[in-house]
């Protein structure tokens, strides 16, 4: 019965809370429901009022690490655009896939917890439908705003987890040699840019 009353002073959401301040605090392989729970001064087994296990967790901090409130994403410059009007799907595509690079660039291990979540099924939804939003306001069909978008998601999802990975080393005074001044923003643009690139060779005719 203390168990219980234990489990019910924190919410939900202060448990998630809590789990996101740890993970940026120790990273995600350390990020276990004993330690959770010593960070909020229960048992274990309290936990599972609000999470029936770890990756119903890990679920929830995906979910709103893909639909954090972040700066202003800077814009992914096209270095094929030159003096070409861009559409407004382009843009938009553009803003999405550098949104959400900024939202899991803002966690510890952010690509990694959303890449998992989304492995498994089990959430973080909202990152391939904002990029398929964007992807469909140049009209295309159902099935290419589909395939696009997720290549745009698989992207993003590897850039970030490698720039992930390189600001831990380089916390750790590992830099791997020629890779010490590459401007993870710029090679970032240039791939989106890539993709964006292709996808408008396929735009429908108006």
């Amino acid at each position: 019965m203390a168990e219980k009353e234990a489990g019910r002073r924190h919410t939900r959401d202060d448990v998630a809370r809590t789990a996101l301040r740890l993970l940026d605090d120790v990273g995600l392989p350390d990020v276990t429901m004993r330690r959770l729970a010593a960070a909020l001064d229960v048992q274990p087994s309290a936990l599972y009022h609000h999470f029936p296990n770890k990756q119903a967790l890990l679920a929830e901090l995906a979910d709103r690490i893909v639909a954090a409130p972040v700066a202003v994403a800077a814009p992914v410059h096209d270095p094929w655009a030159q003096d070409r009007a861009i559409p407004a799907w382009e843009s938009d595509v553009r803003w999405e896939a550098a949104l959400l690079r900024d939202r899991m660039l803002a966690y510890r291990d952010g690509a990694e917890v959303v890449s998992s979540t989304l492995s498994m099924g089990l959430g973080a939804d909202a990152a391939l439908d904002g990029l398929a939003r964007a992807v469909a306001g140049g009209g295309f069909d159902a099935s290419t705003t589909r395939r696009a978008a997720t290549a745009l998601l698989h992207f993003v999802l590897g850039h970030v987890s490698h720039e992930q990975q390189r600001l831990q080393y380089d916390s750790l005074g590992v830099v791997a040699p020629g890779l010490a001044d590459d401007d993870g923003a710029a090679a970032f643009a240039f791939g989106v840019a890539l993709l964006v690139e292709g996808l408008r060779a396929r735009a429908p005719i108006v």
